[in-house]
């Protein structure tokens, strides 16, 4: 029997993939916004592709905001962003 693979929807560009081939970005219960690498931690997550202008589009029309139902400061999640458009990501 095949394995059920987790699909997930970007904030941005509303296309389905598998979870491990988008970024999440988590709202932990202190109410911090980080990114999650693991997709393990605790907390809201929301999911952006790996595409510069979804990342972009997310961070400028404050996506990650109604995604994670809480306000997200953008100079926190940017320079991360910037780094995986960059092809900086270590998984």
């Amino acid at each position: 029997m095949a394995k059920k693979i987790p699909m997930r929807m970007c904030v941005s560009c509303k296309e389905r993939m598998a979870k491990k081939d988008l970024i999440r970005i988590v709202a932990t219960p202190d109410g911090e916004v980080v990114m999650d690498p693991t997709g393990r931690l605790p907390g809201r997550g929301a999911y952006v592709c790996h595409k510069p202008e979804c990342m972009k589009k997310a961070v400028a029309q404050q996506q990650f905001d109604r995604g994670l139902h809480c306000k997200v400061d953008p100079e926190k999640i940017r320079p991360e962003l910037e780094r995986i458009e960059e092809g900086g990501e270590q998984k």
